[in-house]
């Protein structure tokens, strides 16, 4: 009987990544990502970022070749496909399905001005109640700039959607979009359950720019004749699942419920909790969006926090501190011979741009509390880590203000996570046990295809084959040693408020 696979794509800024997964094992069987370089990302001013989507697309192609040919997979062999993309992109599109311009992703500050406009116009009780955040420098004011900036373009669009929706069109041959997505762009009314009318109407949107809605998990769309002639898919084959990188990140750790909590730390730094009820942060340090299994009938949404300056200030370390040539498991362990809370070093990691979580301030990276006869560069580099981390619980903060309860952290073992250090003193300060497993968003992505065509009966069943490498949990005999660490910290940063 020949294999059957699940397939997995996931659209980053970087790259694009596919992996198949056995249905029988639950194993990935084949991964990979183009290009094998990072992908340009053009930006024509200070502040821009664009892609052509048509890039996400041949770099999908080519990855969907290569995973097949590993494996000697036919089309026919593969049951369902997932996607997973980078969040808040904006892609354009016109009658013959053609993109207008490039999209613009979700690093383009463009928009800001537009977001910053409609709350204050709007009123923040309307957006915060309807939204769950400020209209900010989503997918709506990105559209709202196009409006503006490029009348043409906007005269000539047919549908609007993120760069998942448009790989999923390109699969297909038909626009459509989730619940999910509509709220990760400000397009959804989460007190009325509908396409958010009040922030169309103050733009000036037709609804009819929105694609079709369709379920998260669920037929989105089969293959055409078309793409199949192009991919090697079977035509027919089934979508069955969509979702932004960060819901998908979650629930690729196996992240559904109230409580539990996925994080990342790469360049930026991700924090990303289930919440049971309707709730938001007055004050939009954090932002809200549907997660994966967010229904009319069952809440659940996606509280994300966002750290810009993660894994880019220990790379900056690395490069100007830490001793010439030293790669990061030799930096870790010169930051382990530095005590707790460093003798009194503190860094403030937010030398990366303004921060959400700060209230889009930008107070930039600094150090405080330097001795110059006792402290070398064990401190700095181990400062370093815990200001990342002290980062991360500053935010965790909001969101046990908001309700949630934070007692176990799902993760990926890459990046920081990596770092012993940075797993302990995460877990020291937050009280959480950490949980490590070895998985990625486009392994995750074919599992949450296999629930949505019904394959695996619940995501019990689609994770039974996610296997958990480490469990961290926090070291009581140093906990006071840690909150009183971030303590100082916390004292320090405030001062820069």
């Amino acid at each position: 009987m020949a294999k059957q696979y699940l397939l997995g794509i996931d659209v980053g800024s970087s790259s694009v990544k596919a992996s198949l997964v056995d249905v029988e094992c639950g194993k990935c069987v084949a991964s990979a990502f183009f290009p094998e370089t990072e992908a340009p990302i053009k930006a024509v001013r200070s502040g821009w970022a664009e892609q052509d989507p048509c890039m996400w697309w041949e770099n999908a192609k080519l990855c969907l070749h290569k995973i097949m040919g590993e494996v000697q997979a036919k089309g026919e062999d593969i049951k369902a496909i997932g996607i997973s993309y980078q969040m808040h992109g904006l892609v354009c599109v016109d009658r013959h399905l053609n993109p207008l311009r490039p999209s613009i992703i979700w690093c383009d500050s463009r928009a800001v001005p537009y977001g910053e406009r409609a709350f204050r116009d709007l009123g923040p009780s309307l957006c915060l109640e309807h939204l769950l955040n400020s209209p900010g420098n989503f997918t709506a004011a990105k559209l709202a700039w196009v409006k503006e900036n490029e009348p043409e373009v906007f005269e000539n669009i047919y549908k609007v959607m993120l760069p998942g929706d448009y790989i999923a069109m390109k699969l297909s041959g038909s626009p459509c979009t989730t619940v999910s997505g509509l709220s990760e762009g400000m397009f959804w009314d989460f007190k009325e359950a509908s396409v958010a009318g009040f922030l169309m109407d103050y733009y000036g949107f037709d609804r009819q720019i929105l694609p079709e809605i369709k379920p998260t998990f669920g037929c989105q769309g089969e293959v055409s004749a078309e793409a199949a002639a192009e991919t090697g898919l079977a035509e027919g084959t089934p979508i069955t699942y969509r979702a932004g990188d960060q819901p998908n990140n979650a629930l690729s750790l196996n992240v559904f419920n109230p409580g539990e909590i996925a994080s990342t730390a790469g360049t930026s730094g991700v924090v990303y909790g289930v919440l049971g009820q309707v709730q938001y942060d007055p004050k939009s340090r954090v932002n809200t969006f549907a997660h994966v299994n967010h229904t009319n009938e069952q809440t659940r949404l996606g509280v994300l926090l966002c750290i810009n300056g993660t894994g880019i200030l220990n790379a900056w370390m690395r490069r100007n501190v830490a001793p010439e040539g030293i790669g990061y498991s030799e930096m870790n362990s010169l930051a382990e011979q530095a005590p707790i809370g460093c003798d009194g070093v503190s860094v403030i990691p937010f030398g990366n741009g303004a921060e959400r979580v700060l209230e889009n301030r930008e107070i930039g990276c600094s150090l405080h509390g330097i001795s110059f006869n006792k402290h070398g560069k064990a401190h700095l580099v181990r400062a370093a880590q815990e200001g990342i981390v002290f980062s991360f619980c500053y935010g965790m903060e909001v969101m046990q203000q908001m309700g949630m309860d934070i007692r176990k952290i799902h993760a990926g073992r890459a990046n920081m996570f990596l770092s012993p250090l940075f797993r302990d003193t995460l877990a020291g300060v937050s009280g959480a046990t950490i949980e490590l497993y070895d998985t990625d968003g486009s392994v995750g992505a074919a599992r949450g295809a296999g629930i949505g065509a019904g394959i695996y009966k619940d995501n019990a069943e689609a994770f039974a084959a996610l296997e958990k490498l480490l469990v961290v949990e926090p070291d009581e005999r140093h906990r006071a040693d840690y909150l009183n660490a971030y303590a100082v910290w916390k004292e320090r940063l405030n001062k820069l408020l």
